[in-house]
């Protein structure tokens, strides 16, 4: 969908910079139905640094299923995406971007800001429809790799035996996401790509892909090589200058 509007931008979309350290927030609450949840501990660590809220103060609901809106919101603040170096002529509305979407719902900062960090979304998607595991892990994989200078893998294929159930556009993700140990099969080799998400799993997923990234970091920019060789040359001379020689 075209957007009704032109921006103007202080870098390019893709030259924002984005950063998965922690930010400082003030001790939250800790949630009081989560105690029994296997990722529990996840989920504190998440909710300590920001990254993901409660449906109340103190409860988080780990067993609902995320809508499409709350896991755009998720995705949003995994990614730290923001709009801090952009700016619009026109004020943005999250209906330049989602046909369907109310801009004064809580959603609408969300949806614009995944849309100008180029998470691509259907523009006629249902903010309230269930998101399935596929769904979430493809767009949680595909964010973070658009916005984070992951190392290259060797990636070998997992046998996913029920992968014919699998969205063909979602393969790949889902693949990488394995191999990321951001999700895992079940003692069956099932992935379950078609069974809706909870918000502990999406919450275990982000933990899971930003503990990579921290294990992970970033290769060094090499040298250029041709520049510092050329730096090193005598302005009317195509060789070559040789320190301790003339």
């Amino acid at each position: 969908m075209k957007t009704k509007f032109k921006m103007i931008t202080m870098s390019t979309i893709t030259a924002l910079s984005l950063t998965f350290v922690g930010h400082s927030y003030a001790a939250a609450n800790p949630f009081s139905d989560i105690t029994n949840i296997a990722v529990k501990d996840k989920i504190v660590a998440l909710q300590e640094q920001g990254l993901v809220h409660g449906i109340s103060d103190d409860l988080f609901a780990p067993n609902d299923t995320i809508t499409a809106a709350q896991g755009i919101q998720l995705i949003v603040n995994a990614a730290n995406l923001n709009l801090d170096l952009v700016r619009f002529l026109v004020e943005p509305k999250a209906t330049d971007y989602f046909k369907n979407a109310d801009n004064d719902a809580w959603y609408a900062n969300a949806l614009i800001t995944a849309s100008v960090n180029g998470v691509v979304l259907p523009a006629d998607l249902n903010l309230n429809k269930k998101w399935t595991r596929e769904e979430f892990t493809h767009q949680l994989i595909s964010t973070i790799e658009t916005h984070s200078n992951l190392p290259m893998i060797k990636l070998v294929p997992a046998q996913i035996n029920d992968s014919t159930d699998i969205t063909v556009d979602y393969d790949g993700s889902i693949q990488r996401a394995l191999a990321y140990n951001v999700v895992k099969l079940d003692e069956q080799g099932n992935f379950h790509p078609k069974a809706e998400i909870s918000r502990a799993e999406a919450a275990e997923q982000i933990y899971n892909v930003l503990e990579y990234i921290k294990a992970h970091p970033a290769p060094s920019p090499q040298p250029d090589l041709e520049s510092e060789t050329n730096s090193k040359r005598s302005p009317s001379s195509t060789s070559p200058q040789i320190p301790g020689t003339k």
